[in-house]
């Protein structure tokens, strides 16, 4: 189904799912800002925080020589759900805080983005092949992801849980909590690998095993819950904050891992120094709190960029 479709369609199920008890499949649909609008609980924020941003000539001079020659940078972006990057309403204008981040240092290096939606699974193996330059969607930095992939850090973020707010879950600290209940989450994430790894931890407990649902639209995985397909949702820490903001009769349950979020390249890549650099000069000049604060995910800012940092334990 074409993207604006998706959005009218996710507008009307929203409405109706936050009405109903589960009583049907349901079908994918767009991100939850739609949704969001059409329950009356909130407006996108349209801070320009981007068009001021000026080129920082030191960062641009550690781009490798024909990519200054050029001015371009191919660009795969992963659209899900607020505050990250997502659809507006007219199906074809893009927003949220990954869209500001790629669009600001691109004009600290004096570069033009050229921008391809992608799915998020799709994403790190194109960097491999070279069909894009970078990628964005939210990408953790995992020790796993670091073998193949190079990153520059620009947010703080992680893994949290958010369920109905009918759920007797409170807080969840430990996986065996899980057990015996469906979890949702998106296709090819952290949350998956995380969930699929420690499957075993219900068969030590002599407990029934949880089970994974992915989907890959953000916005099936918020269907699921709605509908009781799913008993909790494991996702962003800032997506799901946002989320259960802007829809009634759900609750952010609480952070479990925190994890360093950055732009995404081939290993090895020569355009690492000169977007650490960028980032870096966007904080100095206070743009990168102006992001974060348009977001209202302050409490992701790092104190600096840094290059396919370890993994946060």
């Amino acid at each position: 189904m074409p993207r604006n479709r998706h959005t009218a369609a996710f507008a009307l199920i929203t409405v109706a799912a936050l009405s109903l008890t589960a009583c049907g499949s349901g079908g994918p649909a767009a991100s939850p800002a739609a949704g969001a609008k059409a329950a009356g609980k909130g407006k996108v924020p349209v801070t320009d925080v981007v068009s001021s941003v000026r080129k920082d000539e030191a960062a641009a001079k550690l781009l490798p020589g024909k990519v200054r020659d050029s001015g371009t940078l191919s660009l795969a972006s992963s659209i899900g759900a607020p505050p990250g990057a997502f659809y507006l309403e007219d199906g074809k204008t893009l927003a949220g805080a990954d869209i500001d981040f790629a669009d600001a240092v691109a004009k600290k290096l004096g570069l033009k983005l050229k921008r391809e939606v992608a799915s998020f699974e799709a994403i790190l193996p194109a960097l491999g092949s070279g069909k894009y330059d970078l990628g964005t969607g939210n990408f953790g930095v995992t020790d796993e992801r670091r073998r193949t992939i190079d990153f520059v850090t620009y947010i703080n973020d992680g893994q949290g849980f958010a369920v109905r707010d009918d759920s007797e879950l409170k807080k969840v600290t430990d996986l065996s909590q899980l057990c015996g209940l469906t979890v949702g989450t998106g296709a090819g994430t952290t949350f998956e690998a995380t969930l699929e790894e420690n499957k075993h931890v219900c068969a030590d407990a002599g407990e029934k095993p949880y089970e994974v649902r992915t989907y890959a639209d953000q916005a099936a995985v918020w269907i699921s819950l709605q509908q009781g397909r799913s008993d909790v949702l494991m996702s962003t820490i800032n997506g799901l904050r946002y989320a259960v903001s802007q829809q009634e009769g759900l609750r952010f349950l609480n952070e479990f891992k925190r994890l360093d979020v950055g732009f995404a390249f081939k290993k090895g890549t020569p355009l690492a120094p000169a977007f650490q650099a960028a980032v870096n000069s966007l904080k100095k000049d206070g743009t990168y709190d102006r992001i974060l604060k348009k977001w209202g995910t302050g409490e992701s800012a790092i104190e600096s960029s840094r290059i396919s940092p370890p993994e946060i334990r």
